[in-house]
């Protein structure tokens, strides 16, 4: 077989398979816009409801007298419909629950039901469960008492500072990154008590106790998890997802917490990390990683965890990004993205859509 055969063969072997990566275009119609006398801090968090809507955690308390140019800043938790209408808002301290000083991630879970973790410098951890319409229902954690460090990544109390959750509607268990702050390891409560049941580290080990490990983007992987464990996603086959963002990499675990494998993101040499956030896509064939420091989003193969792709670059345009720290995918393959310098939302959707 010749040079030209030998290629046409891997063509028509390959070429399905490389026509399934995602590509994707911004739709710059969305969102529509905000009621006329709101504001919007960084967008910590991005979620996608069983109807397609997409919620989203801000950071109201973020917003400098300067930025509100007259207007009022939104309540924290904010519901659009899939044609980016605001259909409503809530959130902040209420009786019965401690409010997080600094908003970090959303999850909606199977049920409907609204999940906020919270980090900050005065925090302990508490990740807070309501209603869609928010009413509380659970708190896991408490607020940190003056003086008090965390410095045990083996303890069953909810760490520092907590970054993002899922839930398994499997089990009815709920998965944390427990890392944006003090602890780094992944653990796991009942969704409807808040018992705790389970945890880990990277690679499925014990955790290491002390500050978190010093990440060398040019030596070998660390068999500690650095600072923070950003995201954590459950697959349709049960394989758990953990973001290292500070350790430049992915992790995928059995649910009892077995290592299976890990990709390994663009290296960064700025501290900040390359792997802030995961979600896949319907057919979970692919996921996207948002990376905000490199001010882009990869795409992997899950199964090989290779990156196939990228979308974005540096800007304040259409398209680009200025520190895009959360994304999520809709069932129609629409990939949603958020930012913490633009305080700003995209959606990108399949080209063959439009």
């Amino acid at each position: 077989m010749n040079l030209t055969h030998l290629l046409a063969a891997v063509l028509f072997v390959c070429g399905p398979l490389l026509a399934q990566v995602p590509s994707l275009e911004v739709d710059a119609s969305w969102p529509q816009a905000l009621p006329s006398k709101w504001s919007i801090g960084p967008i910590s968090s991005i979620a996608v409801g069983p109807n397609d809507h997409v919620w989203i955690l801000q950071r109201p308390a973020a917003i400098k007298p300067d930025e509100k140019n007259g207007t009022t800043p939104a309540p924290p938790v904010i519901e659009y419909d899939p044609q980016g209408k605001v259909v409503q808002a809530w959130g902040g301290p209420g009786a019965g629950y401690d409010w997080p000083l600094n908003e970090h991630g959303i999850f909606v879970d199977y049920k409907g039901n609204v999940w906020i973790a919270g980090v900050g410098g005065k925090d302990w951890g508490r990740i807070l469960k309501f209603t869609s319409a928010g009413k509380f229902l659970l708190q896991i954690g408490r607020p940190l008492p003056a003086g008090e460090t965390f410095t045990n990544n083996n303890s069953t109390v909810l760490g520092r500072q907590p970054a993002d959750v899922d839930v398994d509607p499997k089990t009815n268990e709920l998965y944390v990154a427990d890392g944006d702050g003090g602890a780094q390891r992944v653990m796991v409560f009942d969704a409807e008590t808040g018992a705790f049941k389970r945890l880990w580290g990277a690679y499925g080990e014990k955790p290491q106790d002390g500050p978190a490990a010093k990440h060398d983007p040019n030596g070998p992987p660390s068999k500690f998890f650095a600072q923070a464990v950003h995201c954590v996603r459950i697959a349709k086959d049960g394989l758990v997802y953990a973001c290292d963002r500070n350790g430049d990499r992915i992790q995928a675990f059995h649910q009892n917490g077995k290592f299976v494998k890990e990709g390994i993101i663009e290296p960064t040499t700025m501290g900040l990390g390359s792997a802030y956030d995961l979600d896949f896509t319907p057919d979970q064939k692919y996921f996207y990683v948002a990376d905000g420091t490199n001010h882009k989003v990869w795409i992997l193969q899950r199964d090989s965890l290779e990156i196939v792709g990228s979308i974005g670059r540096e800007g304040s345009n259409p398209g680009e990004f200025q520190n895009i720290h959360t994304l999520a995918v809709d069932s129609k393959g629409n990939l949603i993205t958020a930012e913490i310098t633009n305080k700003r939302l995209q959606k990108f959707v399949p080209k063959t859509s439009r």
